[in-house]
């Protein structure tokens, strides 16, 4: 089963929110119009959307409302990863040429900047402070997440803690944030909106947890970039952390990154096998698989409806995915 068929009965309402997206990024300054369409067509799964609508649907359903929500939170998402590529000198995102490659680094910091802004400028059309709180807070983590990334780029000597409170502000708390927020907006009582919160929080974790693992385990063609691209940038994930319980293992990664030649893709593929050939792929399976539980075990305190059943579905999903 494909992910989007568990939701299809909300494609006219994404459809709306896509529409949306692509009318606040029409800026009037040519430059800036064209790199922020360019980047809207690599597309997404815009999972964020799904999640606020889903969760509005357990409260009042009211798409005008939900819409300013979703619209927000998928540009604030889109501006992260802008910044993310200029980051990382990133070429190539889901397989098509990243706003930094076609327009250089200055450009791409500055349609960044513009679309956090345009996403800032619609949350402003509900006027509910609990709603601008979350989302603040929330920004300000993710923020926060990007310089911890930087700061530990190479740093083998960082602990499992530090990679998990990474990917929380890197993936989690948007996802966690789209859930409550789409309760906020639709009326849900405070009690139902933490639990989806909480939700979201460890379907995010078990999600990026999974994409981690993909790095290692999928091919360049499904990557749309190189295999193990996450160790050649220095970002140490999951499954490196348990490869690198492997002592000789562990020696043999940091002596690679640790000379002042350059490391060849090449070299990262005999990486990726040695990693591929211990325990670690499944060891981090079983860590996401607990992140998961813990999501669906939150679900189980809601009471039941049609959208939590797709909340469901989801959730199961991500535990199976494998590519």
């Amino acid at each position: 089963m494909k992910l989007a068929k568990a939701y299809g009965y909300l494609r006219k309402d994404l459809e709306e929110i896509e529409s949306s997206i692509n009318q606040m990024i029409q800026a009037d300054h040519p430059v800036l119009r064209e790199a922020s369409t360019e980047l809207l067509k690599a597309g997404g799964k815009r999972i964020r959307p799904v999640f606020v609508l889903l969760s509005g649907q357990i409260g009042t359903y009211d798409l005008e409302r939900l819409k300013i929500v979703a619209v927000t939170l998928e540009l604030i998402h889109t501006a992260t990863l802008v910044h993310d590529d200029v980051i990382d000198d990133a070429e190539i995102r889901r397989g098509m040429p990243t706003v930094r490659q076609l327009y250089g680094n200055r450009v791409a910091m500055y349609t960044g900047d513009y679309i956090l802004a345009r996403a800032l400028e619609e949350i402003t059309l509900l006027r509910d402070p609990k709603i601008h709180h979350l989302l603040s807070k929330t920004i300000v983590e993710v923020c926060k997440g990007e310089i911890e990334q930087i700061k530990d780029k190479f740093d083998w000597n960082q602990d499992l803690r530090t990679y998990l409170r990474r990917i929380k502000r890197k993936t989690a708390l948007l996802i966690a944030t789209s859930c409550k927020l789409g309760a906020i907006a639709s009326g849900v009582n405070e009690k139902d909106a933490h639990r989806l919160y909480q939700y979201g929080y460890n379907i995010g974790m078990s999600y990026q947890i999974i994409d981690d693992i993909l790095d290692f385990t999928s091919s360049e063609k499904e990557l749309g970039k190189p295999a193990g691209n996450d160790l050649l940038q220095g970002n140490l994930t999951l499954p490196v952390f348990m490869a690198m319980k492997d002592e000789s293992l562990r020696n043999k990664i940091k002596n690679l990154f640790h000379t002042d030649q350059t490391v060849s893709e090449a070299e990262v593929k005999v990486i990726v096998q040695d990693i591929k050939n211990t325990s670690a792929i499944e060891d981090s399976y079983a860590i996401s698989e607990r992140y998961l539980n813990k999501a669906l075990q939150k679900l189980n305190e809601i009471p039941n409806s049609r959208s939590k059943n797709t909340l469901l579905e989801i959730g199961k999903y991500i535990g199976k995915r494998r590519s």
